[in-house]
């Protein structure tokens, strides 16, 4: 019978380009997925807003999932997940041109393709880089994990754009559905739970609390909540921007190459972002404190939406903006994730990761859908950047009450008696 490779016997690379090119291949699908809309639109009739309300349905299903594969994998393994998620990610973009009704839509983009992209998003990847790398190299690795997601939409977006130009936008989302599935190979590398690291140092395996305790132990930390609120708030930012930039391109009058230029360099800049962010934390060394980093990227963000509101839209200035926003995109990631780490160790970091996942996507759902309602209501995107700073400015302050100390462990008894 054979059993599991022990996770000191995966070399780190190999774990990091496993982790990266699959959070590449999954995010570049999604945020790519935006350059579609107004083809949506104008294929379908059905409304600006009632697209929207399908792309908003996938950023809160894309949360939801998250929590449970996290469970799912931090018990029975990462490899199984990860499976099953490329391959929802890969059918539901290829579904999306054969959809002509909101139902259909939030079914292809909303359930199928987000809840694969959740299976095999950040929730899971970053569990199993944390559980595969040593402590002294996880906080540079994780950055690397969520610079391959930005490495996918710098990708994604051109080849989109270009394959629409070349062959109409249906056989682009075939497409992309296509390339998805070259991540398949990573559930082999990244296969595991988080028993394994004991097992194979040959210690006695760690008690193991019930998915309830460790949630219930986690939502009545103060720190905890704070974050979730301030990820909550990333989410908006990120499902307005990634859903509606092509639209506010379009609504300033300027080219949609400009629109599918700007994503592809806000994911460029995220790569240099996360990077800078992972070498910044450090899990053991932290060269700053993370909720501190936290607060001045949502600052940053602040700023850089006034002053692009202020500045007339041209395509230098919009690409200007998408290199600003890039870099503090996704950044968020590594602390956040740094700090879910420190607080509660790694043994059910998919778990409690995936609910600020959720918390991210609940304001994804309202940032997606929100922009649509602004625009049809108002034929202008503006009340979303006033929304923007005042959210940013939000999260810049609620991040300084956070106390970066680890939580005790449970005592035996407190395990026993669930």
């Amino acid at each position: 019978m054979k059993t599991s490779l022990p996770a000191k016997a995966v070399p780190v690379g190999l774990v990091l380009l496993a982790a990266a090119g699959t959070f590449a291949l999954t995010m570049g699908a999604r945020q790519s997925m935006g350059l579609f809309l107004g083809t949506l639109n104008s294929s379908t009739g059905l409304g600006l807003a009632s697209i929207s309300l399908a792309f908003a349905f996938g950023q809160l299903w894309w949360g939801l999932t998250q929590p449970v594969a996290g469970l799912v994998a931090d018990r029975i393994g990462t490899g199984r997940v990860l499976v099953l998620g490329v391959l929802l990610v890969a059918i539901g973009t290829a579904l999306v041109p054969h959809m002509h009704t909101t139902a259909g839509l939030i079914f292809a983009i909303g359930v199928l393709a987000a809840g694969g992209a959740g299976m095999a998003g950040p929730s899971v990847l970053m569990a199993a880089t944390t559980r595969l790398v040593p402590p002294e190299r996880r906080g540079m690795a994780t950055g690397i994990v969520n610079a391959g997601g930005s490495f996918g939409q710098f990708v994604f977006a051109p080849i989109a754009q270009g394959v629409t130009a070349a062959a109409g936008w249906m056989a682009s989302l075939y497409t992309l559905g296509v390339i998805t599935l070259l991540a398949l190979p990573a559930a082999w590398v990244l296969r595991g739970h988080s028993a394994l690291p004991a097992a194979a140092a040959g210690a006695a395996p760690a008690v193991r609390e019930k998915a309830g305790v460790v949630i219930r132990r986690a939502l009545a930390d103060p720190s905890y909540r704070l974050l979730c609120a301030g990820f909550f708030v990333c989410g908006f930012h990120v499902a307005f921007i990634a859903t509606h930039l092509p639209g506010v391109v379009a609504s300033c009058g300027l080219p949609p190459s400009v629109g599918a230029w700007s994503l592809a360099v806000i994911g460029l800049f995220n790569i240099v972002g996360s990077l800078a962010m992972g070498w910044a934390i450090g899990f053991q060394h932290g060269r700053w404190r993370m909720k501190s980093l936290l607060s001045l990227v949502y600052a940053a963000r602040a700023v850089a939406v006034l002053v692009f509101m202020l500045l007339p839209k041209t395509p230098a200035v919009m690409l200007g903006f998408a290199a600003i926003i890039g870099f503090t995109y996704l950044s968020t990631v590594p602390p956040t994730a740094g700090l879910v780490a420190r607080f509660f160790g790694p043994a059910n970091m998919a778990t409690l990761f995936g609910i600020v996942m959720l918390a991210h996507q609940l304001g994804g759902f309202l940032g997606a859908w929100l922009g649509g309602k602004a625009f049809e209501l108002t034929g202008s995107y503006d009340w979303m950047w006033y929304a923007d700073i005042v959210l940013a400015v939000g999260a810049a302050l609620i991040h300084l009450p956070i106390r970066e100390q680890r939580v005790a462990p449970p005592t035996m008894a407190a395990v026993i008696g669930e």
